[in-house]
Order: structure tokens, then C-alpha cells, then sequence
């Protein structure tokens, strides 16, 4: 791009930074004898230079006078952000309360937690983190009894804690781990191979992957990952993500020696996941449009040297999720025919559809996920967004179903068809993850880990509401707090919601809300069209030309909330992240008079030129496209950053993003924040926090994610007006 100083010339000289910064401070140092309901003037905010800059679409000219800022190398970005970050720090700072719950949120952050183990080569791994490490830490060990050995600790490779381990695969006889670390959160993963036993790393080092695992051969002499070509140090955060391609890697030979197994250069966008099966007879290939549920499937006969490519499932007519095989004979969990999924069987010797067997058919709850484990199906369903899990023999009967202490999440269930062993999490939103080992022969679940958090969870209680949305649509809402709650419409309220993506949100612990709610609030989940909790029809139902049934669902638990007296607009805030963040974006150009605060997090706010950015592009599936004439009109309806109206009172805002954000890229907040000030009538705060060396969020460091966690609460303390 072209150098932004010659465009937007927004450096300022340095007597007026400073009297810039003065009135900033003096403005905070009289908030104390203010109301609490005071915000910022106009005037407190950076001057954001203003472009020309035009766009036609089908006809219509757009605005898009903010466009200079999508520009991330900049330096008058660069020096716009740390404006921004300035006056944002001065804001929260000065906040009273700030201090206690960053204390608190220590406190309650400082638990020790454990991933669910994983066994290969007659040893255990998991990821224990002891309280308040920044990464956790991957340990082995002969047996759940025995002690421990750390065998890769990444808060060792940075001093902030900025690299996080982003995948593993041990091989099948458990001398090998292959590894992926991703570094200040981007998406870009390096991968290495350490020896299990001596816990030393070979000179293996593989580059430029992206949305990958790693899968080994039964023979343990290397693994199939995914890859993109190397982009340019100036393209690497923002390049579009496009021909990735799938490789055979063998252990101890360098990255350009790796075999090319299947790439597809006349399909672009398709994506590839290798997976060898339990047996080692194939490699199953998934093929990706973007983020489409809808998939091919294609395998490889690994027992063949030089085996054609099958391209078994070729019609991108459902989704295909494989489970396991038999031999040749193939199980599948699909939506074909079936929104609420079922489980069938594919005799890759005669492949006809005809010739289709269906071994679990669909039930009226979710079939999110399936297991081949101890010669059993170990099928996880949704009941009304929350989990119910089911054991079935191999001809689809069933044999149990498993008792979960209550309302929450139930996820795990991973191992081989030999296996008698297996493990699962169980969390809500007030018992932390709790891990179980599960007896397959037996069906008993015994507590391996229960983590002690500084609280008592039996004061807390949750239960489950459903609101009408705009079209009569039953809308499920989570409402968790202190027991002995009065309603009396005063009460804080966090609403969070996402619907989008086939992505099903249920119940989950989070220090950080738990502190909202020891602090007297209200928080709150509504389950929205847009995600999978019903199914692909309820995902098909707020997607492209009907995404606004989304915004209409979040409103509608909005409303309900308020009109059952739990909270009233003044004290509801509502928060999201990424597509989430969107969902906030357009329901507070939508409706700003519902709310008192609103916490858009790393969000997709520009719906005309998200699919321009790294791998913006796969979200068409959910969002349509710009360049289609009705998904344009659809989009343009709804995009917040276009919708943002001169002279109107918008509610109290903190936009959260990060400079290394390469899934949605912080242009989209950027540009946001600026119109969302330009256009702010009154004296509600629009800020925006913009954190360096982190990305979309997986693998941020823990003292990181306390600081944001303690601004963003300290922020609705403030802006709703109340005393935690």
C-alpha cells in the first residue's frame, strides 16, 4: 500500500500532543466530583484523519472514509493505536475499583488446570497449568498415579509468555512428539520434533502452517500436516490465505525435502486436513470450502506406495466428520438428510449411495460428536445447548447413557477402537473443569482432577429460560448468579452470544465472569440462530441473507431480561468476540438505546471488505459477499461500521483487539472505533484497547488476559453506574 502520510497527514506538533494529553488527564482527575454516569467529550478524543476514499458497489456509492487505517505497517497507524492505547489507559486507570478486581480476578485465576490426558505408547500427556503460568504445560507420565515429567514448558521460550503451544501429536509408539507453537498469537504455527524420551528437539523445524494438526504413520517415521506457501514479511499478517497445500514430513530431514501428497491448484480456496487412521491402512483426506460444514472426503490406500487419491465424497452436498473404519468399510457423522445428524456406514469396496447404511439415526437432540473408543460409539449430544453423552455398540444400539453432574459441558471421549480406558471434562458455569477417567466395559466415571478455586460454587446457581424472538423463534438463555437474587430490574446484567458459524456455545467456566457475578451481577448466554445447537437448519437460519435473525435473537433475550426485571438498559451490558464481535457491532447501531455498555471483542465490523484479509475470504459460506448484488444489500443493512449514524447517543463502548490479530484483522476495529467517535452524541465513552503481542486470543499469555479481563470489568463497573 501507499505510504498513509501522503494521504492522511494526522501527526501533530508536539506543544499540541501535549496540551492534548493535559486536558485528557485534567478531564480524569475531575471525574471524582462528576457523576458516575459522566463520560468523555468529544473534544478528549485523538483528531482521526478523514479520507475521501469512495467505493461503488452495484450501483451505490459507500463511504469508507476511515480506509487508511487498515494499513497495519503504517507509522501514522502505528501512531494513531498509541494515541488511542493512551487516552484508553488514562480512562481505566482511573477508575477506583480497578485495582480490587484485578486482585480478585488474581485470586480466582489462580487454580491449577488440566487438559483432558491423551495415551500413546503406554504413557500418558496432558497440559496441567499450576494457577498463573502464562502458557501451559505439557507433562507425561507412565501412569495416572505416578509423578509427573515436564516435557515441553513454553513459558521457558518467552520472557512474556507470548509463545503457546498450539498443537502436539505423539507418535503411535510414543518416542516422538510433534509439536506446534504459535508466537503473540497469530495464527502462523511453527512445528518441531522432540524426543519423548530425552525431551531434546531434532533440527526438524517446519514453517508457514496454518489451520493444521499433524497425523503420524503407524510406522512412526513421520506425520501429514497442512501448509501455505511463504508469504513476504510485509504480507504475513494480512496476505490473503489462499492454495494450501498437504505434505508428508519424515522425521529428521529438512522441510524442502517434504513430500507433496495432494494440493489442488485449480480450487484455490480449498482447504486440506491429513488424517492416517487408527489402523495405518489409509490416510483420510478432508477437503474444506472456507467454513462451510459442507466437506469433501477423499482418501489414500497408505499400504499402496503410489496410490491414486479416491475421491469417495465429492459432491459438498453435507458434512462428512469420518469416525473410524473397519477395514474398508467407513463411519461417517453427517447432516445429509439428517440437520440434527446421524452416523453411517460406507463400504468403500462398493461406495453407490445406495449401498449406504445408517447405524445411528437422527435424534431430536444434536449429534455434535462421535468417538470410535473400546470398540463402542461414544456419541456427544445437545440438549438444549447443554450436553448429554451416550454410549452405542457397533451396530447403533444402545447400551447407556452417561449421568453428568448437571447443566454444562461434557467434552473429550478421544482413544482407540482397543482402548477400555477414556477421559472427559465436565465445567458449567460455576464448576470449573472437572476431569474424569471413564471405564468403557464398566460405563464408571471416576474423578481424576477437581480444581480449588477461591470460591464456593454452591452459591451460585443457573438455569435456563427461552425468549420469543422478532419471528416467534424460542430462544434458549443460560442466566447464571448468587443465589437469593431479587429482581427488581436493577440488577447488572452481561449478556454474551455469538450464532455464527455451526459454532455451539454452552455452558463454560471463566474466572472472569465468575468475578462479574461475585460482584453482584447477572451473567447471562443466549443461544442464537447462526450456531449449531439445533443443528444445520438453525445454523442455515442465521446466515448470509438471514443474518439479521441474529441480531433479532440477542435483542429478544435483551427484552426478555428486561422485561422479567432482572435488569433494566441502563445496567445491561452485552459483549461477543469475533463473530460475536459483530453481533455486538449491530445490535449497537441497531438498538442503542437497549443498552448501557457494550464490549465488541476482536469483531468483524466491516462486512463489505472482511473477505479481503488473510482468510476473511472462508467466512462467504456464513456472510455472502460484497460482491454479490443481494448478499451486498444484506450486508450493507447490517455492517456496523456503515451504520454507525452522525449525532446519535451510542452506549458506553470499549472495543477490545490486538496488533497480531491475523484471523480478523484489527483494521476492522480500528476503522470502527474511529466512525463510532466521529459519530458519538453525549458523554458515553467510546474506547478502544489495543493490545501488543497478542492475536485472536488462542494462546494468550495468562497475566495478559487478567489485565484485559480486569479493565473490562472495571469499564461496566463504571459506565453502569453501580458499586461491586
Amino acid at each position: 500500500m501507499h505510504s498513509l502520510y501522503q494521504l492522511c497527514p494526522i501527526e501533530r506538533p508536539h506543544s499540541l500532543l501535549l496540551m492534548l494529553v493535559a486536558a485528557a488527564l485534567a478531564l480524569v482527575a475531575g471525574c471524582a466530583t462528576e457523576s458516575r454516569e459522566r463520560g468523555l467529550s468529544r473534544d478528549s478524543y485523538p483528531l482521526t484523519a478523514k479520507t475521501n476514499q469512495t467505493d461503488v458497489y452495484h450501483g451505490i456509492e459507500v463511504t469508507d472514509p476511515y480506509r487508511w487505517l487498515e494499513d497495519d505497517r503504517a507509522p501514522a497507524t502505528a501512531a494513531w493505536g498509541e494515541e488511542q492505547n493512551a487516552l484508553t489507559r488514562r480512562y481505566l486507570d482511573a477508575i477506583p475499583e480497578r485495582a480490587s478486581i484485578q486482585k480478585r480476578l488474581t485470586e480466582l485465576w489462580n487454580y491449577e488446570k488440566y487438559s483432558v490426558p491423551s495415551k500413546r505408547g503406554g504413557r500418558y500427556f496432558f497440559i496441567r497449568n499450576s494457577g498463573l503460568q502464562n502458557q501451559g504445560v505439557l507433562y507425561t507420565a507412565a501412569t495416572l498415579e505416578a509423578e509427573p515429567s515436564v516435557l515441553l514448558d513454553p513459558n521457558t521460550l518467552s520472557a512474556e509468555g507470548t509463545i503457546a503451544l498450539s498443537g502436539t501429536a505423539v507418535s503411535e509408539d510414543g518416542q516422538w512428539l510433534a509439536y506446534g507453537l504459535a508466537a503473540s498469537g497469530s495464527d502462523w504455527q511453527e512445528w518441531r520434533v522432540r524426543n519423548i524420551q530425552t525431551s531434546q528437539d531434532l533440527p526438524d523445524l517446519l514453517r508457514w502452517i496454518k489451520f493444521s494438526g499433524a497425523s503420524w504413520t503407524k510406522d512412526n517415521r513421520g506425520f501429514f500436516y497442512s501448509r501455505y506457501d511463504e508469504p513476504t514479511e510485509a504480507q504475513k499478517l494480512t496476505k490473503v490465505n489462499e492454495f494450501q497445500k498437504l505434505y508428508y514430513h519424515r522425521v529428521g530431514t529438512d522441510q524442502s525435502q517434504d513430500t507433496l501428497v495432494y494440493h489442488r491448484p485449480d480450487h484455490k480456496e480449498w482447504g486440506f486436513g491429513g488424517y492416517a487412521t487408527d489402523d495405518g491402512q489409509y490416510l483420510i483426506i478432508t477437503v474444506t470450502h472456507g467454513t462451510d460444514p459442507k466437506n469433501r472426503v477423499f482418501y489414500k490406500d497408505l499400504a499402496q506406495s503410489n496410490s491414486d487419491v479416491i475421491e469417495l465424497l465429492n459432491e459438498f452436498d453435507a458434512s462428512y466428520d469420518f469416525v473410524g473404519n473397519d477395514g474398508p468399510l467407513f463411519w461417517f457423522k453427517t447432516d445429509l438428510q439428517a440437520p440434527r445428524a446421524r452416523l453411517i456406514a460406507i463400504d468403500t469396496r462398493n461406495p453407490a449411495r445406495a449401498n449406504w447404511r445408517e447405524i445411528i439415526p437422527e435424534a431430536t437432540d444434536t449429534l455434535e460428536g462421535i468417538r470410535l473408543v473400546g470398540n463402542r460409539f461414544i456419541a456427544s449430544y445437545l440438549k438444549d445447548a447443554h450436553s448429554q453423552v451416550k454410549v452405542f455398540n457397533l451396530d447403533g444400539s444402545l447400551e447407556r447413557q452417561l449421568d453428568l453432574p448437571g447443566i454444562g459441558s461434557a467434552g473429550g471421549f478421544s482413544g482407540r477402537r482397543e482402548d477400555t480406558e477414556t477421559f472427559y471434562s465436565f465445567t458449567s458455569f460455576s464448576v470449573p473443569g472437572r476431569i474424569y477417567s471413564y471405564s468403557i466395559p464398566t460405563g464408571e466415571s471416576r474423578l481424576w482432577r477437581q480444581p480449588q478455586v477461591a470460591f464456593a460454587p454452591d452459591d451460585f446457581e443457573t438455569h435456563q429460560v427461552f425468549a420469543k424472538s422478532r419471528d416467534g423463534t424460542r430462544v434458549p438463555i443460560f442466566i447464571t448468579h448468587r443465589k437469593g437474587l431479587r429482581k427488581n430490574g436493577a440488577a447488572p446484567t452481561l449478556l454474551y452470544g455469538y450464532g455464527g458459524f455451526n459454532i455451539s456455545i454452552t455452558p463454560s467456566f471463566s474466572p472472569a465472569n465468575l468475578a462479574w457475578m461475585d460482584m453482584g451481577g447477572i451473567y447471562a448466554v443466549a443461544t442464537l440462530r447462526g450456531g449449531g445447537e439445533y443443528g444445520e437448519d438453525w445454523h442455515q437460519a442465521g446466515t448470509k441473507l438471514q443474518k439479521q435473525n441474529v441480531f433479532d435473537d440477542f435483542i429478544a433475550a435483551a427484552h426478555w431480561l428486561i422485561e422479567n426485571r432482572y435488569t433494566a438498559p441502563r445496567r445491561l451490558a452485552i459483549a461477543g468476540g469475533s463473530n460475536g464481535g459483530l453481533l455486538v457491532g449491530a445490535c449497537l447501531t441497531q438498538r442503542p438505546d437497549l443498552f448501557g455498555a457494550c464490549l465488541p471483542a476482536v469483531g468483524v465490523l466491516d462486512m463489505l471488505r472482511f473477505h479481503q484479509f488473510t482468510i476473511g475470504w472462508a467466512w462467504k459460506s456464513d456472510y455472502g459477499s460484497s460482491e454479490n448484488p443481494d448478499e451486498f444489500r444484506a450486508l450493507y443493512a447490517y455492517s456496523p461500521y456503515h451504520n454507525l449514524r452522525p449525532n446519535t447517543r451510542y452506549p458506553a463502548t470499549l472495543i477490545t483487539t490486538a496488533d497480531h490479530d491475523d484471523r480478523v484483522v484489527p483494521a476492522h476495529s480500528f476503522k470502527f472505533a474511529a466512525r463510532l467517535q466521529e459519530c458519538n452524541a453525549g458523554p458515553n465513552p467510546t474506547l478502544i484497547r489495543i493490545e501488543t503481542r497478542a492475536g485472536h486470543g488462542a494462546g494468550k499469555p495468562t497475566a495478559k488476559t487478567i489485565e484485559e479481563a480486569a479493565d473490562r470489568l472495571a469499564f461496566l463497573v463504571r459506565t453502569l453506574n453501580f458499586k461491586p
